[in-house]
């Protein structure tokens, strides 16, 4: 896997953020801070997913809205796409959780491509309901792809990422 290309695809939320039980603005979301770190770590090409229509600043607002679409089990139109998938061989895949999975627009993204043959190294930023059920959601949505067991990384211990990302994935890691 050394010489392998490496894609970081990542949603975050910087903004109103619930973090160490309260409502926190922070400038950069804390899995663009992991996807950065993932970066550094490895050389990859970062690719931020965004939704077409972005969502309110206000907290409690986003998180009604995310979950009437996790209801509805909606695929919300993305604002960005990359060209070609193809090249990439390790794919770190990162999202909050939201509502016991990813975000919606993770799934619009996975869907918007060919993973066929592919490593998904999964990574999840949460403040204590873990990954979820992200691992087997993305198994049914990339039913040809590895999926590596996923990494959940409490939003809080962000900073701490170095050690924990390190051991979660030897040998993806150079």
């Amino acid at each position: 896997m050394a010489h392998s290309k490496i894609l970081i695809a990542y949603f975050s939320r910087k903004g109103n953020n619930y973090l160490n039980g309260r409502i926190t603005n922070l400038p950069i979301g804390n899995t663009e801070i992991v996807a950065q770190k993932i970066q550094k770590l490895t050389g990859g090409d970062l690719f931020e997913i965004k939704p077409a229509k972005q969502y309110p600043e206000d907290y409690y607002e986003t998180i009604e809205i995310a979950k009437e679409e996790k209801r509805k089990n909606a695929r919300p139109e993305l604002a960005n796409k990359l060209d070609d998938i193809s090249p990439y061989e390790v794919v770190f895949l990162g999202y909050p959780n939201w509502w016991g999975t990813m975000p919606m627009a993770v799934f619009t993204f996975l869907e918007s491509y060919d993973f066929t043959g592919k490593t998904i190294a999964p990574f999840c930023t949460h403040e204590g309901s873990g990954l979820g059920s992200s691992e087997r959601d993305i198994k049914k949505l990339c039913p040809k792809a590895n999926v590596l067991p996923g990494l959940a990384i409490r939003g809080s211990s962000v900073t701490k990422l170095i050690m924990i990302f390190k051991t979660g994935y030897q040998g993806l890691v150079y």
